[in-house]
């Protein structure tokens, strides 16, 4: 029988946002690989996984998560990563892989899927949703994404100022993630766009650090790298006006 690779979106860290599904595929699994930096350290996708299985279970595999500059160690590492992730897979017929928010927005685990279907071409490879940072910010602040007919974009800010730039001056709410080292750059831009005042960020959700701020108090200090903003449009017309 073909192994089976399930990608499991384990929400931004309170573990009380796995889904039901997402906690009886981790507990299906034989072993659950999380990603991580040095094998040394726990992350955050094992810190949630951690409250539903036994971390026996559990198997650190070191990706390349924050390098952007060296294209060759990036992909030795991404190679490395692969053919260990390959291994359990000739070992067990069913590998889960517990990625921080969801499988199919921004994940190690598109990456790892791409790389294993080549090494192993009979490969199933499923996912499972997980509750995504923007969601949790909005429940904790208190901010509605969208209404009515708005448009919503996520942007990463390591895509540039630029893409950022181009998204606050569009009709609807933009999320921006990954922008905690230019949260000077992100702030002028809110500034400039006549979004500030309105704008919310946080990081660490659902953890005992966890930070729910204004936007209009960032004071240009460098934040956590995992930090989201959601910064909503104007909206005017009472109840419904966006409709």
């Amino acid at each position: 029988m073909s192994s089976r690779l399930v990608g499991v979106g384990v929400g931004p860290g309170d573990p009380e946002l796995v889904t039901v599904k997402g906690v009886n595929a981790l507990r299906a699994a034989d072993v659950v690989v999380v990603p991580v930096m040095d094998t040394l350290e726990r992350g955050r996708a094992e810190a949630t996984v951690l409250h539903h299985v036994s971390g026996e279970k559990i198997v650190r595999v070191v990706f390349a998560l924050n390098e952007r500059t060296d294209h060759a160690r990036r992909e030795a590492a991404w190679d490395a990563a692969g053919a260990r992730v390959a291994e359990l897979l000739r070992e067990h017929a069913y590998v889960a892989f517990a990625t921080i928010g969801d499988p199919n927005v921004y994940s190690t685990f598109t990456y790892l899927a791409q790389t294993l279907k080549e090494l192993l071409p009979e490969l199933v490879v499923e996912t499972v949703p997980g509750i995504t940072a923007m969601q949790d910010l909005a429940a904790r602040s208190g901010a509605v994404l969208t209404e009515g007919t708005e448009p919503l974009t996520l942007v990463p800010v390591t895509a540039g100022e630029a893409a950022l730039k181009e998204a606050l001056a569009g009709p609807g709410t933009v999320v921006a993630y990954k922008f905690g080292r230019r949260a000077a750059e992100v702030a002028e831009a809110l500034r400039e766009a006549g979004r500030l005042q309105d704008a919310v960020w946080g990081s660490a959700l659902g953890l005992p650090e966890e930070s729910v701020r204004p936007a209009a108090e960032l004071d240009g200090a460098a934040l956590p790298y995992l930090s989201t903003l959601i910064a909503p449009p104007r909206r005017e017309g009472g109840r419904g006006g966006k409709l």
